[in-house]
């Protein structure tokens, strides 16, 4: 297994403004979703959003990504843990996969701990389609609290 990775980041355009930080962060601790990359080198190759409700910039971002050698497309924590979480995540990854043959990961860093009481408290995460969904970016809570 090569020691370098590729991977491109889609984050949610409710959060365009955001300058990446908890991402970035978690990507430097190897934390969250990128947790499995501790013994990797990573390389960003792409970062940007969706362009809002329904995606329209899904499909254009996943040709670039992939032009600039992408492996795996992270969608970012954002989309996950917004009020509401994306209706069309589930959709974003299995175009990006069947289209580009690439690896997608739903998250980015860890779920804030604010938003997973929210969340909680609101049931939105109750589904058992969730769990495998909230799994990579779950993490205990000092590490969830950090990122508050």
């Amino acid at each position: 297994m090569p020691n370098r990775i590729k991977i491109g980041i889609i984050i949610c355009d409710r959060y365009r403004r955001c300058a990446g930080g908890k991402c970035f962060r978690a990507l430097k601790n190897r934390e969250g979703a990128f947790s499995v990359y501790a013994d990797r080198d990573v390389e960003l190759v792409g970062y940007t959003t969706c362009d809002g409700c329904p995606g329209g910039n899904v499909e254009y971002a996943g040709d670039e990504m992939v032009k600039n050698g992408v492996e795996v497309i992270h969608l970012a924590t954002g989309l996950v843990v917004g009020y509401p979480p994306c209706p069309n995540i589930r959709t974003f990854k299995a175009l990006l996969e069947a289209r580009h043959d690439v690896k997608v990961v739903i998250g980015t860093h860890p779920i804030p701990e604010k938003y997973l009481k929210m969340h909680t408290t609101l049931g939105t995460w109750k589904a058992k389609s969730w769990k495998s969904i909230l799994e990579p970016t779950l993490a205990d809570e000092a590490t969830r609290k950090s990122y508050d």
